[in-house]
């Protein structure tokens, strides 16, 4: 009787064997047994190997100019000059006052006073890519003082944080890696070490103090529900790089071998000196050397040999771009980003591959650096700008706060083509100017104050120029001569 048979029914077992193979990924023989995989949060995971990654993420960067070029690339992208600020009030006075105010407390908002705010972003952009995240620390001066705001940010590296300190506290909190949760699982507060651990610092060991949540920011990438911390971006690509820069390495001497001209010469009596035979150092060993244009006899037993080690090949060009292609994909960046590289492209591939990159960067921009820190920024930064009197808030405008951050432009290779594209969107009503202005990098309100100025500034000059959009040319002249009759021409 046949398997198929109406009369036997297929053994549970073999029911068991077609389920758990509806997925090759899933199966459980010899191409896959040594494939292990957790099921532990990614919390879990990221406690017992964060402060690793995070070590050799940071030492990767500083030596190996690969992750250098990444890291830079991304964030020269996503930061530029700085992610700005436009105020949306209703009030124009008061939006005026308020853009110069930010513009006078940028300068002021370092801490450390190394750099401005839009420096403190690459500054806290590059740390959530080198080490995972970053933590930036609110703190309030006292008001009248130098401080056109009395507000400043501490920018700490991840290793600020007392990733050791775990707990259940009396009152019900739970400490989870150095960040305390509330009963409802909300964050209450950060322990963070008052100097950085790995610092040589006079003071002796750092201590630990407790900080509300409410004055501190933690700026980082979450990549699955429920991460509380972050993860260095080089995660992924770290043990490529590691070995690919040792195989660099490994090529780079053996070239450096190959071009080196050695002679070897044998000789039936071990005693007799060889042509140029010098004097013997320290060590006792002579070495022969030969001077240009030198026609040496060899003595009758004696032969010479040349060393002809291997060279690179010709599969190390194609190998290496292969290798940095993944680490590119890894990073999420181009491979000509992340080399520099431009002689297998063209204009049209290029442009494609910029515009993925600069999606993943507007998604950097909108959901992390915007989200976690310049929006809490902006808000606490309003708070004490009118507690301390430095702003009025006007009776008539009840949506003082509303802000727009904008990013700095992008700039095309060809960039006429663009500007005609979107001249003919704004005209057919597809977009407004505000919203060019803004993917520009720019504010609408303040190009067209500038405009008026200097239109207002060019008349009472008398001056007139052929780039003033107000000069009207008359098209319904013929180009041609008509005062001169063409018949009349012999």
């Amino acid at each position: 009787m046949g398997f198929f048979s109406k009369n036997r029914k297929p053994s549970s077992n073999k029911r068991r064997f077609f389920v758990m193979n509806n997925w090759d990924a899933a199966g459980q023989g010899k191409r896959l047994k040594n494939w292990q995989a957790s099921s532990d949060s990614i919390n879990s995971l990221l406690l017992s190997s964060l402060d690793i990654l995070r070590r050799r993420s940071r030492k990767i960067v500083l030596n190996n100019p690969v992750a250098f070029s990444a890291v830079d690339s991304i964030v020269s992208n996503c930061i530029g000059t700085g992610i700005k600020p436009q105020s949306k009030a209703h009030d124009s006075s008061f939006k005026e006052e308020v853009q110069d105010l930010w513009h006078e407390w940028k300068d002021e908002a370092d801490f450390y006073g190394v750099t401005d705010f839009y420096g403190l972003q690459a500054l806290i952009c590059t740390s959530v890519l080198e080490g995972g995240e970053c933590f930036v620390r609110f703190r309030i001066s006292k008001p009248g003082g130098d401080l056109s705001v009395p507000l400043q940010l501490q920018a700490l590296e991840s290793e600020h944080l007392d990733s050791s300190r775990s707990e259940v506290l009396s009152n019900g909190n739970v400490v989870k890696s150095g960040i305390e949760f509330d009963k409802q699982g909300k964050r209450a507060a950060y322990y963070l070490f008052t100097e950085h651990p790995g610092e040589q610092s006079l003071s002796g060991s750092s201590t630990t103090i407790r900080i509300p949540a409410s004055e501190v920011l933690h700026v980082y990438k979450p990549l699955r529900i429920g991460q509380i911390r972050g993860i260095p971006w080089l995660s992924r690509v770290l043990l490529k790089l590691y070995e690919l820069d040792q195989y660099d390495d490994a090529e780079l001497v053996r070239k450096k071998t190959s071009a080196l001209f050695t002679a070897f010469i044998t000789r039936l009596d071990p005693e007799a000196n060889i042509m140029g035979e010098g004097d013997p150092d320290e060590s006792g060993i002579s070495l022969a050397e030969l001077e240009p244009g030198t026609v040496q006899l060899l003595e009758p037993g004696e032969d010479i040999k040349f060393s002809q080690p291997s060279d690179v090949g010709s599969s190390y060009e194609g190998f290496m771009r292969q290798q940095l292609r993944f680490v590119a994909m890894g990073m999420g960046i181009s491979y000509e980003q992340l080399t520099g590289d431009l002689t297998q492209v063209n204009f049209s591939s290029i442009r494609a591959g910029l515009i993925e990159f600069r999606r993943k960067c507007e998604m950097l921009q909108r959901h992390v650096m915007v989200h976690q820190l310049c929006r809490p920024v902006w808000k606490r930064w309003m708070q004490l700008a009118i507690l301390s009197g430095a702003l009025e808030i006007p009776a008539n405008d009840k949506k003082y706060q509303a802000v727009k951050w904008v990013p700095q432009g992008w700039e095309w290779v060809d960039p006429l083509k663009d500007y005609k594209a979107q001249e003919l969107a704004v005209r057919d009503g597809f977009k407004s100017r505000s919203e060019i202005v803004s993917r520009m990098g720019g504010d609408a309100e303040e190009i067209d104050r500038e405009i008026a100025a200097d239109n207002a500034r060019a008349d009472s000059y008398g001056l007139n120029y052929d780039s003033d959009p107000r000069q009207v040319k008359d098209t319904s002249t013929s180009a041609v001569d008509t005062s001169v009759d063409p018949n009349s021409l012999d």
